[in-house]
């Protein structure tokens, strides 16, 4: 059994899954919600999770921030944004205009630097609150969450356990080349919908080249959908925090 509570981790708000009893967690998964959503969007994903794979209670910690950003004012009541998006931009990418495809898988967003700043307190304060090391978390998550992990991964001193992206998309190609040579061997799990009508699914497979390239062993879940977490994706992330669990 596992208890929720509401916290605050560094910067950020965040729902925390612990296990009950002060039992210490071998592992800590961080996972991020997506441009829009509201922040304890994905929360539901842990219990679920501990539900479809018992080996996992117990063991596993689960953090669930809240992006920094309030959409309020840009009439998104509830939302949140890890960085602010150009909204009439991305319609056009929408559309499927491939200069754009093409500019912003090199592009650094304004503001992911200042979103990787507030991840990074908040993964120092689930380290001190749980005692899990960042090199025995998985960091991972949604559209602009997955986003964000993927950046945050590839720049931290010490690998991550493992690597999550659910419905994310190639950007910063210049830099995360760079760095990705020094995670080769770390495991990702990678989903997404071939009919994805926000991000393409070809920028996903081009994200899956870059990181595999480099030497990170990519478990690369297609699925026939659009922008969403199908079983089969929450199927292959459980499948990566067995796996990602110390004597595994």
């Amino acid at each position: 059994m596992a208890t929720l509570r509401r916290t605050r981790l560094g910067p950020l708000d965040a729902v925390v899954l612990l296990p009950e009893g002060g039992v210490k967690p071998e592992l800590g998964v961080v996972l991020c919600h997506g441009f829009g959503a509201p922040g304890e969007d994905l929360v539901g994903l842990g219990p679920e999770l501990l539900d479809r794979l018992p080996a996992l209670q117990g063991r596993v910690a689960f953090a669930f921030p809240a992006a920094p950003l309030d959409l309020a004012q840009r009439g998104m009541p509830g939302g949140r944004a890890w960085w602010m998006l150009d909204m009439e931009r991305l319609l056009a990418f929408q559309r499927g205009d491939m200069s754009l495809r093409e500019k912003m898988r090199d592009e650094v967003p304004e503001g992911l630097a200042a979103a990787r700043r507030a991840l990074l307190a908040a993964l120092e304060a689930f380290e001190a609150a749980t005692g899990v090391p960042r090199s025995r978390m998985v960091l991972g998550g949604f559209s602009q969450g997955a986003m964000l992990s993927c950046d945050t991964a590839l720049r931290l001193e010490e690998a991550p356990a493992a690597l999550a992206l659910l419905s994310g998309t190639l950007i910063c190609e210049s830099q995360w080349q760079g760095r990705a040579q020094a995670r080769a061997g770390l495991r990702v799990m990678q989903s997404h919908g071939r009919q994805d009508p926000i991000l393409p699914f070809a920028l996903a497979e081009s994200l899956r080249e870059l990181l595999g390239g480099a030497g990170l062993t990519v478990d690369f879940v297609p699925f026939e959908g659009g922008h969403a977490i199908p079983g089969r994706a929450l199927d292959a992330l459980g499948t990566l925090l067995q796996g990602a669990l110390p004597g595994r």
